[in-house]
């Protein structure tokens, strides 16, 4: 055991992954964490047998990262078909994956989601993305996200069809101005891998990076008011001296530096007697005139999601809703437009409001050197706010946070 006393700032994936590389090298940290449970922006409440993750999310099976700290066996994956749903008021229709579905990516050819030269640019597109190494992505000049498949000769229709309501939803933005490497790196991993959701929900991936820890100890409910030198302010008004410090949370309020900026998006849960969509896909919603972004049924890819047999139906809207004081109300009657269905039948069951749900980073990026890590002497910084983005960047930032500290001795 080594006696130096180490502290880490947040039980989010960042925060337990340092916890755990730290337990490797022998030492013995303590978390500290705002809130009652350990997950940060990745955790599932259990809502009367329903289990309501706080923000859709998905975990790419293809992220380098996670084969280092999951087993994925445990997880139980329930997979998502690739491709997506289009919705709009009167029309519905299916994008698919030519590599991975010959004989629907040729039906899709005749779709309305493009132009035929568009799937044979969308196939083009997959195949390179494919061969592109990861570092090459993030080594490579950027844009933006909607200059790049502008540049790339994808018409307007595409655009607006797919890509524009598919990458919303992930980079929670509705400009597409997101850099053009995390638009190669996310669709690389969803070429190359799956998405998908544990069986009993996204909390499952932090429960199980908790569950590896053996000697760290959790103080939950200790918010942390500030970090000074070797100095950590709680926020009762009472200190700790820590020989070191892991910030695993954004961290620009609590040491002085600039704030970090995040994208903010609203997750609404109803349940309905059955799923209008019936099979793991994700909904999509391409008239702007709609809140909607996406609506995924959780129970068409995990049952497990509901405990009494209904649908257990997730949307997400990115557009900022502030002050609308009847929002699900609204968003049922879009629903209704969307699906035929009655308003009435579809019965909320919770909503969140997630502020910083996404990092806002100019410059993405995959990796830096461990001592980059290092804010200054005894302070070392963690966070998916550091490099992109996503699970595999949280994971990726909290061991290069470790191996600062430890070859910092």
């Amino acid at each position: 055991m080594n006696e130096k006393s180490i502290y880490i700032i947040g039980a989010g994936i960042s925060g337990l992954v340092a916890a755990i590389e730290l337990e490797k090298a022998g030492y013995y940290p303590v978390i500290l964490e705002a809130q009652g449970q350990v997950g940060g922006r990745v955790q599932t409440d259990e809502v009367n047998g329903y289990l309501l993750d706080r923000g859709f999310q998905v975990l790419l099976t293809a992220y380098p990262e996670i084969h280092r700290y999951l087993d994925l066996d445990k997880l139980e994956l329930k997979k998502f078909k690739s491709g997506a749903i289009v919705f709009r008021p009167g029309a519905t229709f299916a994008i698919h994956d030519p590599m991975r579905d010959p004989l629907k990516g040729l039906a899709m050819a005749f779709s309305q989601v493009g132009t035929l030269l568009d799937k044979l640019r969308l196939y083009r597109l997959t195949k390179m993305l494919k061969a592109k190494s990861t570092d090459l992505i993030f080594s490579s000049a950027q844009s933006s996200t909607l200059d790049y498949l502008r540049s790339a000769g994808f018409s307007k229709r595409i655009i607006e069809n797919f890509f524009a309501p598919f990458f919303t939803g992930i980079f929670l933005e509705t400009s597409l101005s997101t850099s053009s490497r995390m638009f190669e790196f996310v669709f690389k991993m969803f070429a190359e891998g799956f998405a998908s959701v544990p069986a009993k929900g996204m909390g499952q991936i932090t429960r199980q990076l908790f569950e590896q820890l053996n000697h760290s100890q959790v103080r939950f409910n200790t918010p942390v008011a500030g970090v000074k030198k070797n100095q950590i302010l709680l926020a009762d008004g009472n200190t700790i001296t820590a020989d070191e410090i892991i910030i695993a949370t954004a961290h620009g309020k609590l040491t002085g530096h600039p704030e970090e900026t995040f994208h903010q998006v609203t997750n609404l849960y109803f349940t309905l007697q059955q799923s209008f969509i019936g099979k793991p896909m994700i909904g999509l919603v391409t008239d702007d005139k709609f809140l909607i972004n996406n609506l995924v049924f959780m129970t068409d890819v995990s049952p497990e999601y509901a405990a009494d047999g209904r649908a257990l139906l997730s949307v997400s809207v990115v557009k900022n809703v502030a002050g609308i004081e009847n929002l699900e109300e609204l968003i049922a009657l879009e629903l209704e437009v969307l699906s035929g269905i009655s308003a009435s039948y579809f019965q909320h069951m919770k909503t969140f409001s997630i502020p910083r749900a996404l990092p806002h980073i100019d410059d993405v990026k995959n990796w830096i050197p461990p001592q980059h890590a290092k804010l200054y002497d005894h302070v070392y910084l963690a966070g998916d706010h550091l490099l992109n983005g996503s699970i595999n960047a949280a994971m990726t930032s909290g061991r290069l946070a470790a191996e600062a500290l430890i070859g910092g001795e």
